[in-house]
């Protein structure tokens, strides 16, 4: 069996809230859809998050195509050392999201071919379902505590939000709200995107501590391993990696600096299924949790990640997804919005290879929204654009 095309379509589904975090807002999910042709009429889906934009992804697509046209999809390790090697991919971070389609592709055609569900060619079975947190979408308090009383009346365990705002007393404030709206029970998680300084990370995760915080993602930059060592010591609340985490290149230098309890792992930016496995097994050797990372993605890649998070032991916190954000999908009965979950988990597909199948007319018609507003869909913000930004912020 031998690749012989690679078809490449960009979409735009809009989300039923805005995707705001520390330097600007989105209003939905830009994937590029990717579906690889073989001479034996097998055909696999892949999918990159628009990162850093489509344009880029697309334009990787068209390079690396010579790397992985008359290629067998079955040598996965081979296919993926030629585009780093060959085509010198591997000093090239931006270029993970489209080599990392490539890479699904090929699986979902291995698993086509034999029969079984991806899950089966990862190891197997370790869990039947894979636990989601609840996006919920920053806003006024009372929005925040609203979104999190929905979050709890639809299962899910675990509520994420985004802080790092102008005014650290806005995120304590809403903060605050999402402890109300979700109860006692519920497992909170904020992310703050490098938007603090060492002495502010201190002092504000000191202040949102009292609201029983299960992780703090990345409040330092993700540059200065030193640097979120140093605020790891000097804080209660549990701190995750995520910018400082991209490759496991980076996860093995998080891990010997001592600078974080848990680590961020994403397929899409370190190129591959593959890579995830080991990232997961890098940091199982150091004694640490990982968490599966977004993007931003719809159902094809969301379908690829639970199969590798359902045959990898230590992915034991809840995992990014965008089923609370999102409005639509474009797979047939996967993904999409908050009633693709089941009491917050993400069942793991029984179909052959990735398990999902792309339903035509919602990817016609969200190809054509791209097409018409794709723009409008990146990370913007008009007001965000009127400001000098400083990272950090304070």
């Amino acid at each position: 069996m031998r690749i012989t095309a690679i078809r490449a379509t960009p979409v735009a589904v809009p989300y039923r809230a805005e995707e705001v975090w520390a330097f600007g807002r989105r209003r939905g999910q830009v994937s590029v859809l990717i579906e690889v042709e073989t001479d034996e009429g097998v055909t696999g889906l892949g999918e990159a998050a628009a990162y850093p934009s489509a344009d880029i992804v697309l334009a990787v697509l068209r390079s690396i195509e010579p790397l992985v046209l008359g290629e067998d999809p079955f040598a996965v390790e081979r296919l993926v050392r030629r585009i780093e090697l060959v085509g010198t991919w591997h000093h090239v971070k931006a270029t993970s999201p489209a080599i990392a389609a490539v890479e699904m592709a090929c699986w979902d055609i291995a698993g086509k071919v034999c029969g079984q569900p991806l899950v089966n060619l990862l190891g197997g079975r370790f869990r039947d379902r894979v636990d989601c947190f609840y996006y919920v979408a920053r806003g006024e308090p009372e929005q925040v505590a609203a979104e999190a009383r929905l979050a709890v009346k639809s299962g899910f365990s675990t509520c994420y939000l985004k802080v790092g705002s102008d005014d650290p007393r806005a995120d304590v404030e809403r903060v605050e709200a999402l402890r109300d709206g979700a109860g006692p029970d519920a497992r909170l998680r904020v992310d703050a995107n490098e938007a603090w300084a060492p002495g502010t990370a201190v002092r504000v995760i000191g202040e949102l501590a009292r609201f029983g915080l299960e992780l703090v993602e990345q409040p330092v930059s993700g540059r200065d391993l030193a640097e979120m060592a140093y605020v790891r010591g000097r804080i209660d609340v549990p701190l995750l990696a995520n910018e400082a985490s991209w490759t496991r290149f980076d996860q093995l230098a998080v891990i010997r600096a001592g600078a974080a309890d848990a680590l961020s792992v994403d397929n899409q930016l370190d190129g591959g299924l593959l890579n995830l496995k080991r990232s997961a097994g890098i940091a199982e050797a150091a004694g640490l949790p990982v968490v599966k990372h977004s993007l931003g993605e719809l159902g094809v890649a969301l379908a690829a990640a639970v199969h590798a998070i359902a045959a990898t032991p230590n992915f034991t916190y809840a995992n990014q997804a965008y089923g609370a954000l999102l409005a639509d999908d474009v797979t047939v009965g996967f993904g999409g919005g908050i009633d693709a979950y089941d009491q917050g988990c993400v069942p793991v597909p029984t179909g052959p290879g990735l398990g999902v199948t792309l339903d035509a007319e919602r990817v016609a018609r969200y190809a054509e929204l791209y097409r018409e507003e794709g723009a409008a869909f990146t990370f913007s913000d008009p007001a965000a654009l009127t400001r000098s930004h400083a990272l950090p912020k304070f």
